[in-house]
């Protein structure tokens, strides 16, 4: 098992603005999961994920119980999942995915940042065919006989499985599966007693590009200004 195809990971602010965002993100989740599917974590498989991803930020639990039960509310706020599609800089693409309680003012920052940043904004479509939409599980190595658990998924839709590092270098190995084997996948790892460090979808290019670092520089400027934005949950691009 080699390593596995990740694009550039790219965070410029700081500590403690990027942990902000990420419990923005998870409070997000949890929101539209408890909407979708109730705050019982036991028959809400998606809040039962996002709960076990807040996990990976080291959102305290405290925080994730207030946000469950404030999503319970009549008062909560809705939230709508959008996606828009463009190009950084130099032919990167880009797909954004957002949760938001104001569209209009969504589309109309992320145009402005995206303009701003040298790129445009696509139509629905427009670099989607550029991306599979998976679901990609990060496991913590230790203890898995990694050759043995790669054949038993296979037959849980397993695409492809491979090593690869966490945002502090730490060794993880990713299994991704077509997003809609995401269930039987996470069924697979539960029956085997491993619990993922994260489980989630992602887009990944199918059409990556290489860029000389100047250029790359630009296109991850921008990826970083649409990452920081409060609307935006996540930015996936092709550029490695």
């Amino acid at each position: 098992m080699g390593r596995i195809f990740e694009v550039r990971k790219h965070t410029m602010f700081a500590r403690w603005d990027r942990m902000a965002k990420a419990f923005a993100r998870i409070n997000k989740e949890i929101n539209v999961a408890v909407k979708a599917g109730g705050a019982d974590v036991d028959s809400n498989p998606a809040l039962r994920r996002v709960i076990q991803n807040s996990r990976q930020v080291n959102m305290p639990k405290d925080k994730v119980e207030a946000a469950i039960k404030r999503a319970s509310g009549k008062d909560a706020t809705n939230y709508e999942q959008i996606i828009y599609e463009g190009y950084a800089p130099h032919g990167v693409a880009l797909i954004i995915e957002c949760a938001t309680d104001n569209p209009t003012r969504t589309v109309a920052s992320i145009r402005t940042i995206i303009s701003k940043g040298g790129g445009n904004l696509g139509s629905t479509g427009s670099v989607a065919f550029q991306f599979r939409k998976m679901g990609v599980f990060r496991l913590k190595p230790d203890g898995i006989d990694q050759d043995d658990l790669e054949l038993d998924l296979i037959d849980h839709g397993l695409d492809e499985m491979g090593e690869s590092t966490g945002d502090k270098g730490e060794p993880q190995i990713v299994a991704r599966c077509p997003f809609g084997d995401f269930g039987k996948m996470q069924e697979a790892l539960e029956k085997r007693g491993i619990t993922p460090l994260s489980a989630t979808h992602e887009y990944i290019c199918t059409t990556p590009v290489q860029l000389p670092e100047a250029q790359a520089q630009e296109a991850l400027t921008l990826i970083d200004k649409l990452e920081q934005d409060d609307d935006v949950q996540s930015v996936y691009h092709s550029l490695i």
